[in-house]
């Protein structure tokens, strides 16, 4: 596989699609040095943006994800690696009101697997795919599981799915995953969504659309309605955007590099039946975001539930969450709960607190954030892989380890935790981009 096996970030080498352009550029400009290179040479971030006209499916976003460059036998080969039977997948290239697409069908045999949410955490838990893969899928399921909660009055644990725990549901959630992962992505950004009328037949029964759990899912996302009688976005579309959008807006400034075009099943009259999906390199050097911090006071809930708010926050999407010890009325001791978040995630993450905290409310604020890009990737060491993080500033790239790799490889080995900072620090200078100059 010609990626690397960075999560945040993309190392790129002649064969990357994203880096040949800059390294026939530099091969040119340097004598064709950079020509049959045995290891990676340069760090960047991609940058992903999802436009969604006629709304969005899960077969729409892999088949986008196909015609951008995602192999198809690599999709088929990891997918095998979850332990289904009785599926395939087929390409085939259609038009869309004159517009050439990639069109991905999940064919499966007869079946009639209703799963829950713990049965389909199980599947993909136990399956040999990459942690990040594992991560985003079951990110997505468990907004869908929460959503169907929510709507049927259960709680997710309880959750029956009939649609969306399929094979072919499972098959378009895993595979958006690792295709994403394929390409390196974290960063990134959905239009805002179309969404239609009338009614849809479902396992139970007549439903209005959008679809309840579409409606609960989008919570937060700005939409906008068209007179057409058809669902436009599907609840495991819903998830998959929700799941791995940063944001809902205007297309992010970039330098695009290539697009790829998903068709959905049905021929639409108002336009193409298409999702748009834009790979490219963020413009400036830092980035800028527009976030919210909500915050509550509280001075009398048990300290033991802290950490574990902190973590729940944490993985339904807060971008960071902290503590700091206040002095509150009557002179009590008390703790400031303070949470960073995109805006269309406010209302999830305040409900997360009222429920879990002895909090009555909370407020929040906007912030603007600038990030410098920063890129995490895998480095090979003698006791076995570890994370580092590069971070590009103005005048030079600067590595600094992952903690939890360090402890880790720590504990091992039984050399002591500043060693395997100074070691894997070395290693990776040795083997990436480190060190390097910006002009």
């Amino acid at each position: 596989m010609p990626f690397p096996q960075g999560i945040d970030g993309v190392v790129l080498t002649p064969t990357h699609p994203l880096g040949r352009n800059l390294f026939k550029r530099l091969g040119g400009e340097l004598g064709g040095r950079f020509r049959n290179v045995p290891k990676p040479l340069f760090v960047m971030t991609p940058i992903a943006y999802f436009d969604c006209p006629s709304g969005v499916a899960g077969d729409m976003v892999l088949g986008a994800l196909v015609d951008l460059g995602l192999p198809v036998d690599h999709l088929r080969s990891e997918l095998g690696r979850l332990g289904l039977t009785g599926w395939c997948i087929e390409v085939q290239r259609v038009q869309k009101h004159h517009l050439d697409a990639a069109w991905v069908q999940v064919l499966v045999e007869p079946q009639h697997h209703h799963r829950h949410w713990a049965d389909i955490r199980r599947i993909i838990e136990s399956s040999g795919l990459p942690d990040v893969v594992k991560r985003t899928a079951l990110a997505v399921f468990e907004r869908l599981a929460r959503a169907e909660a929510r709507v049927h009055g259960i709680d997710p644990e309880q959750v029956h799915f009939h649609e969306v725990g399929a094979v072919d549901a499972i098959i378009d959630v895993v595979g958006a995953a690792i295709g994403l992962h394929y390409f390196g992505l974290n960063q990134v950004y959905s239009s805002p969504l179309p969404l239609g009328h009338g009614h849809v037949m479902a396992a139970h029964g007549r439903l209005p659309l959008p679809a309840p759990a579409t409606l609960a899912l989008l919570e937060g996302v700005p939409t906008y309605g068209v007179d057409l009688d058809v669902e436009l976005v599907t609840p495991t579309g819903a998830a998959i955007l929700t799941a791995v959008s940063a944001g809902f807006g205007p297309r992010p400034a970039m330098t695009i590099h290539k697009t790829g075009y998903g068709a959905g099943a049905r021929n639409l009259s108002h336009g193409p039946n298409l999702v748009r999906l834009t790979l490219g390199q963020a413009e400036a050097d830092s980035l800028d975001q527009r976030l919210l911090v909500l915050e509550t006071n509280v001075d009398d809930m048990n300290p033991e539930v802290w950490p574990y708010l902190m973590d729940r926050l944490l993985a339904a999407d807060a971008l960071d969450v902290w503590l700091t010890p206040i002095h509150m009325k009557k002179g009590r001791p008390g703790v400031m709960l303070s949470v960073l978040t995109v805006p269309e995630r406010r209302d999830a993450l305040g409900a997360l607190i009222l429920s879990e905290s002895s909090s009555i409310g909370w407020r929040s604020y906007p912030v603007d954030r600038k990030m410098l890009q920063r890129t995490i990737r895998t480095v090979a060491t003698p006791w076995g892989d570890a994370q580092v993080k590069e971070v590009v500033r103005p005048d030079r790239t600067e590595v600094v380890p992952e903690y939890e790799s360090c402890r880790r490889l720590a504990r091992e080995t039984g050399l002591p935790l500043r060693e395997v900072y100074d070691r894997l620090t070395r290693l990776a200078r040795d083997s990436g981009s480190e060190p390097s100059s910006i002009a």
